[in-house]
């Protein structure tokens, strides 16, 4: 709750099943085989190629003081857990209800954590040093228990594995730029093999579950319906929307008889937005634009934003919710489905260089429900609802995960070689295990200015 007397906030949280047992959905893509570390004809392994993958083709140095504290560290945490912890020299046989890691190079592996932490982690898995048959399980289970993995009198350590966010990924308007370039801008038929038909980028919300493929584009209309009932977006309404994706919101609202005015910083992203629009015959009343959020001029009757947030960094949500307030008509309305995790863990991590934003999020950062209360009362809005649904986008990203990891094939086709497919699998296991674990939340907040229309 925000410290500031104006501000309410109504929490609803919808109940998860997220935690039971899974039946097999026999509508689900064929999982192709895990692609581990290519080996040549001569059986020796072919290594990433270091001009692109330079932190994963090379080990770091590293002390052997830290890369043993690292092995201690980690080997006793992993004795401690709920898996099954194999080797090169020991695979196992069968199959396991617990979630398993099998380490192929132990000294790689325990070097690169030793020397960078949780960013070695996941480079080890991108040069295919380890394995998992679960690997949103094996994830899921470090999430639930990230905060015993290190024993408490060496949480102070923690600074030793750690490093600061460089300065390059700052969102200033051309890092924006820039950072969401690596990421949207990668392409559109990437994005195209595992996404259902509405390309749409986020949670969605599903009427029951386990979820399936073909439940998608339905799920996600009711997302957006959702977000489009909270904003009292009807006929006639004067939209803004803040990240324009593919531009699915864009034309359910236009549909309803909205004027949209939508804003990305992605190139690509905008010119399949309009072309989409263009074949629905609505680009009379969407207009699709290359700006920053920044850049805004206007005022509209709603604004709607879908996990944008997490892209503008700390540094500047005071601006954001300035630009949101600045953008409303008075008596107006903001839905923003938005990321969250815990104050504390924000806090930790907001100055921390991570696997994710090192490879995944350049400048990205998930706020906190605390966060985004206070800053959006700093700037003169009212936080009017707050609904959770966290076991939804688990379900989402394991629907993802599951298409991108059929499609292998057609993403190897792309240009997009094996360490980038591990990296996209582990990078949608590790979402998808943060919703699983509840470390993450995603939520659609209302915001308003607190004057009746």
């Amino acid at each position: 709750m925000t410290r500031q007397a104006t501000t309410t906030t109504t929490t609803t949280t919808t109940t998860t099943t997220d935690d039971q047992p899974r039946r097999p959905d026999r509508h689900a893509p064929a999982p192709a085989p895990r692609p581990r570390t290519p080996v040549r004809a001569d059986g020796t392994p072919q290594r990433a190629d270091p001009a692109r993958w330079p932190d994963v083709a090379r080990l770091p140095p590293a002390s052997p003081a830290r890369t043993a504290v690292a092995a201690h560290l980690v080997g006793g945490a992993f004795k401690r857990l709920p898996l099954d912890v194999r080797d090169h020299t020991a695979p196992g046989a069968g199959t396991t209800r617990r979630p398993d890691i099998t380490i192929h190079d132990p000294d790689a592996f325990y070097l690169r954590i030793g020397r960078d932490g949780l960013i070695g982690f996941g480079e080890s898995y991108m040069a295919g040093e380890w394995d998992s048959d679960d690997l949103p399980g094996l994830l899921t289970v470090l999430a639930t228990h990230v905060d015993d993995l290190v024993p408490a009198p060496l949480r102070g350590l923690r600074a030793m594995w750690v490093s600061a966010r460089p300065g390059r990924d700052r969102n200033t308007r051309h890092g924006a730029r820039e950072n969401i370039h690596r990421h949207y801008d990668l392409s559109n038929d990437l994005f195209a093999t595992f996404l259902d038909p509405t390309l749409s980028y986020s949670a969605a919300v599903f009427t029951g579950f386990p979820a399936r493929f073909e439940d998608l584009p339905a799920a996600q209309h009711r997302k957006i319906d959702r977000l489009l009932d909270l904003a009292h977006v009807t006929d006639g309404t004067e939209l803004l929307e803040i990240g324009t994706g593919w531009g699915e919101l864009a034309l359910r609202a236009a549909a309803r008889g909205a004027r949209v005015t939508t804003l990305t910083l992605s190139a690509e992203q905008a010119e399949l937005a309009r072309a989409r629009i263009d074949d629905a015959g609505l680009a009379d009343r969407v207009d699709v634009r290359l700006c920053d959020y920044r850049d805004v001029e206007g005022r509209y009757d709603a604004v709607v934003s879908v996990e944008m947030i997490e892209a503008v960094g700390a540094e500047y949500w005071s601006s954001y919710f300035a630009a949101l307030r600045g953008a409303l008509h008075p008596g107006g309305r903001v839905a923003l489905q938005a990321i969250t995790m815990g104050h504390r863990q924000m806090l930790n991590t907001a100055a921390t260089h991570t696997w994710i934003s090192k490879y995944v999020f350049p400048g990205g950062l998930i706020p906190s429900r605390r966060a985004i209360t206070e800053h959006a009362a700093a700037a003169g809005l009212r936080t009017e609802s707050d609904l959770g649904f966290a076991e939804h986008y688990a379900q989402t990203l394991r629907l993802w995960r599951e298409r991108f990891t059929a499609s292998r094939a057609t993403v190897a086709d792309l240009g997009f070689d094996t360490v980038f497919q591990r990296l996209w699998e582990f990078y949608l296991a590790y979402s998808e295990a943060g919703f699983r674990s509840r470390y993450l939340d995603v939520r659609q907040i209302v915001l308003t200015d607190g004057i009746p229309r």
